[in-house]
């Protein structure tokens, strides 16, 4: 199996380099690359790398991410996030091969207390949230043979993320103030890639194809939290562990979204219900704690 992987040293993309290879011959590519195009802004350079590698599986890890920048840059984030995904999807139909691709909550309003289901009715309240509910859709009309995951709160070891940043802060102050009223399951990068390779081994098995298990699925850890509670794991697990680390902040204050107000307006409900992912791939969803108390310990 021949596969290009897209977005090679995001957040998902180096995770992905791992749990890809043992699948065949992986060609893994970033905006930089110099052999082949890996930059989702150059629509002819990305078809004619398709077009040249003629690869079984494609999986875009790229996108355009900086949410409150998307508003004063719509067309660009339309380019990475839709028209990229979109040419992609065409391409992949050419050559009978599968697409993957991720997207996010943010297709949805955040209304509601329940887990958002695959069938729930997309309203975005932004424009990263237009643009990646407009990839999805030119995927699903252009590529039968696709898998979209939809996923939440993504961390990784590698890079900048919220526990980090916790940490630092926690170190360096002695008072804390974290949003308590958006809720939802963070997710690992190293999780998203384990499914995605396991569902690829699926749908793409030499024994027994599966195209009628294409299609969009969310894909987060299971269990919930606010930020505020995320950020309140993170510091226990921070004094408690092997290298324990000496915490300034004694007092983390809950506060409503609208104390940090943001060009983007956020959901409130980032609940995914990860039903039809586990029962079409046979798998259970670990609890969020076990994924982010394993990045702490690598951290720490």
């Amino acid at each position: 199996m021949k596969i290009l992987l897209l977005g090679k040293n995001g957040q998902v993309g180096w995770e992905l380099q791992r749990s890809l290879a043992p699948l065949g011959e992986l060609i893994a590519l970033d905006r930089h690359s110099q052999d082949f195009c890996g930059d989702l802004t150059n629509l002819r350079g990305l078809a004619q790398t398709v077009q040249i590698l003629r690869p079984d599986l494609i999986v875009n890890a790229a996108a355009y991410t900086a949410v409150d920048k998307a508003e004063s840059e719509p067309e660009l984030a339309r380019v990475v996030n839709a028209s990229a995904p979109g040419l992609l999807a065409l391409e992949a139909q050419k050559l009978g091969a599968w697409l993957v691709h991720y997207s996010t909550d943010y297709v949805f309003d955040g209304s509601g207390t329940g887990p958002w289901a695959e069938t729930d009715v997309p309203a975005p309240l932004n424009v990263y949230g237009h643009t990646k509910l407009e990839g999805e859709q030119r995927i699903v009309e252009n590529c039968s043979n696709q898998l979209i995951f939809r996923t939440s709160w993504v961390y990784s070891t590698r890079g900048g993320n919220f526990a980090k940043t916790m940490l630092r802060l926690a170190q360096e102050r002695e008072r804390l103030t974290v949003i308590d009223d958006q809720v939802g399951a963070p997710t690992g990068a190293e999780l998203l890639a384990d499914v995605t390779t396991h569902a690829v081994r699926q749908v793409m098995s030499p024994v027994r194809q599966r195209p009628q298990d294409a299609g969009i699925y969310h894909l987060a850890a299971s269990g919930q939290t606010t930020w505020h509670g995320y950020a309140n794991h993170v510091i226990r697990q921070a004094e408690r562990g092997v290298n324990a680390i000496e915490i300034a902040a004694k007092n983390v204050v809950p506060v409503p979204t609208s104390a940090f107000p943001t060009l983007a307006r956020r959901p409130l409900n980032s609940r995914l219900n990860t039903d039809r992912l586990q029962a079409t791939f046979g798998l259970t969803m670990p609890p969020w704690e076990l994924g982010v108390n394993r990045m702490l310990a690598e951290t720490l």
